[in-house]
């Protein structure tokens, strides 16, 4: 899946002009965010792409039905691809010393987590999140998820492709950028927003004891305000001591709550026997008879 000019373990040409910031995209086989098996790469030069990368890698790792639903990428599909240290010379010629954007910072940790496993060194980049850009750039939507902002923006986008994906993050931050009038070392200068407090949980109530993460909404949110008023402890992630993953309603429960890392990670903690439950906003308030 690679352009037909470009070899996949060799570093390929851009222009002769460097690209202001590249985009990178990963998709993985399973769980472990080592195993990339896909990646694309996009270089944006002056508001125009000026060169791609795209290749199918074998992560030398299982293929989950979890993952492959999301993706679609199969076993069968890498077969004869390289692995990721056999393209990791292509991906450290476009990516170091250069401003690197991806949409969160799973790609970003995937690389790193590849890199180590591969043994291969660490490539230096300045790094941009573009969910942060596109968070402080359209505050008014509800969601700031890859294919939400390409449906807002009128982008070409075919979800969990890698080239597809790296495209329409660089188009977001070239937006981001007409939107603003912040030019991109504005964006690279800009620090995210202060993270949330969590409130304070209650010193009893039907929640008391419970250690609860809230996906879909800030953990300040309504839904926190409420858990912490009934005695829950709201944390800012789940580990191993989380006892509860409560979804907001606002937000649909849903494919896009399935592939969310909290809920992947949950679901993980559970069947390796830990005592953590995945409840609907709804589902909480209907069982403890709270407001609706």
């Amino acid at each position: 899946m690679t352009s037909p000019d470009m070899c996949p373990d060799t570093p390929v040409p851009a222009d002769p002009a460097a690209p202001d910031f590249v985009v990178v995209d990963v998709e993985t086989a399973c769980s472990r965010v080592s195993s990339i098996c896909q990646i694309g790469i996009v270089g944006f030069r002056q508001g125009r792409e000026v060169f791609s990368y795209e290749t199918l890698v074998d992560p030398r790792d299982e293929f989950s039905p979890f993952n492959v639903g999301i993706h679609g990428i199969t076993a069968s599909d890498v077969i004869g691809a390289p692995c990721y240290g056999e393209i990791h010379a292509a991906v450290a010629d476009h990516l170091g010393g250069r401003i690197t954007v991806a949409h969160s910072w799973f790609d970003k940790g995937a690389l790193a987590a590849a890199c180590r496993v591969s043994e291969r060194p660490m490539i230096e980049t300045r790094w941009l999140d573009s969910v942060r850009v596109a968070k402080q750039a359209w505050p008014q939507l509800p969601s700031h998820r890859l294919n939400v902002l390409a449906s807002f923006l009128g982008l070409e986008h075919r979800h969990h492709d890698a080239l597809s994906d790296a495209r329409a993050a660089g188009m977001v931050i070239l937006r981001a950028i007409e939107e603003t009038g912040m030019d991109l070392e504005g964006w690279m200068a800009t620090p995210s927003r202060t993270r949330p407090k969590a409130p304070v949980a209650a010193t009893s109530g039907p929640l008391a004891g419970q250690r609860v993460a809230v996906l879909g909404e800030a953990r300040d949110g309504p839904l926190a305000q409420w858990a912490a008023a009934a005695g829950a402890r709201i944390v800012g992630s789940v580990g191993t001591t989380t006892t509860m993953l409560a979804v907001a309603t606002k937000h649909p429960y849903g494919r896009w709550v399935e592939a969310s890392p909290p809920y992947r990670k949950a679901l993980e903690l559970r069947e390796a026997g830990r005592p953590i439950e995945i409840v609907t906003e709804s589902m909480l308030r209907a069982r403890l008879k709270g407001p609706a």
